[in-house]
């Protein structure tokens, strides 16, 4: 039986997404590239022997635009028999990214691929694709939710007016949220000063206008000295008397991360290690009103479809969109906290879009090396009301 297996897995440092930002001046197909290289660096693997590079993103246009997949490998310097590919499942893309490609092995369709992901949201901005071409709920889908009027709102809203009714509907006050998002500056703190992430991390080279450099090696959004008082301080971003503030919300960000899945023994034939294998994939999908509480349901789909239950699990990465995603999930799921987001979360990391899935199957993989655990769950709610649910198994 055909199994498919993670052997390496690599993101950059994660950037402020604005042109002050660490990694503003990288060009975002470059940037991917990064990544790419390093997978085949790091591993001494052939690149010619990768069948195709799977890439994460959801602004597809512009600089992200015309296949950035293919277009990142051969900026890679991977050999033109090299195919590459772009996908938009949303937040969710390189996450999807990285269900296409162990489906792929397990199908016996690769042997050797890459899932990846890029987002550079400093130099598409979040939305620049809606932007240049039009409204993308048609008069249809628009007369179904607004007819619905879902939770009182009368149609179809922003992520952040759904993370209010996320809060609201899970009893989920600003203390609460603010505690939370303290953590995860708190966690990702801590990991970056005992060289947590050092593993994961590529380095990132960013030259000057005055002709001078420097090595960017940490993540750019984390605040150590983040305080639920600072974060009281901040006014509702979305809605006057709400609960969502910059400080409880994923930070705009700069990123790419990428993952080598190989078939186990083409793998070992190659003398290289695998380091997890993949163990359960599963989907779940809510109304797009409430949109962020997919998670919940492709959770549960997941552990339906391995037979197992929430306290297997040994590690848990949930990207936090916002706050109430993760409290709201934890809630219904009664998760036990210390499992999750260990290392911190996009609230003190950032969210790339189209690079997260990627970046939190890399974290996730880390983490169960650091602590000895052997299950891990990834999942996160991605637009349009859809999640992605990954178990892996860490191997040796």
């Amino acid at each position: 039986m055909r199994e498919a297996v993670i052997v390496d897995a690599v993101r950059t440092p994660l950037g402020r997404g604005k042109p002050t930002g660490a990694i503003h001046s990288w060009h975002p197909a470059d940037l991917a590239a990064l990544t790419l290289k390093a997978i085949v660096d790091r591993t001494g693997i052939d690149p010619a022997l990768v069948e195709d590079v799977i890439m994460g993103c959801v602004s597809q246009v512009g600089e992200q635009g015309l296949n950035v997949g293919r277009n990142a490998a051969l900026a890679a310097g991977f050999p033109e028999t090299v195919c590459g590919t772009s996908v938009d499942r949303q937040c969710g893309s390189s996450q999807q990214s990285l269900h296409f490609a162990a489906q792929g092995v397990i199908a016996g369709a690769y042997d050797v691929v890459i899932a990846a992901g890029v987002e550079s949201m400093s130099r598409v901005p979040m939305g620049a694709s809606v932007a240049s071409s039009g409204m993308p709920f048609g008069p249809l889908m628009m007369k179904r939710y607004e007819e619905a009027n879902l939770y009182g709102v009368g149609g179809l809203v922003s992520q952040g007016i759904s993370a209010e009714i996320v809060a609201a509907k899970w009893g989920l006050n600003r203390q609460q949220v603010d505690e939370f998002s303290v953590s995860s500056h708190q966690k990702a703190a801590e990991a970056t000063r005992n060289g947590w992430y050092n593993n994961e991390i590529v380095p990132v080279q960013i030259k000057h206008a005055d002709g001078g450099s420097e090595t960017v090696g940490t993540d750019e959004g984390i605040r150590a000295d983040s305080t639920v008082e600072k974060l009281g301080g901040l006014k509702p971003a979305f809605k006057a008397d709400g609960v969502i503030t910059a400080g409880n919300s994923s930070q705009i960000t700069d990123g790419a991360a990428a993952v080598l899945v190989m078939e186990k023994q083409r793998a070992l034939d190659l003398g290289l290690r695998p380091r997890a294998r993949f163990h359960g994939f599963a989907l779940g999908g809510v109304d797009p009103v409430i949109m962020l509480t997919a998670p919940i349901p492709a959770t549960k789909n997941v552990l339906a479809r391995t037979g197992m239950s929430l306290d297997q699990i040994d590690a848990v990465e949930i990207n936090e969109a916002f706050a109430p995603v993760v409290l709201s999930w934890a809630k219904e799921l009664k998760a036990d906290m210390n499992r999750v987001n260990q290392h911190g979360g996009a609230i003190a990391l950032g969210h790339p879009l189209g690079c997260s899935g990627a970046r939190l199957m890399t974290t996730l993989l880390n983490t169960l090396e650091r602590t000895g655990g052997r299950f891990g769950l990834q999942t996160m709610c991605e637009g349009g009301g859809m999640a992605n649910a990954t178990i892996i198994e860490r191997l040796g």
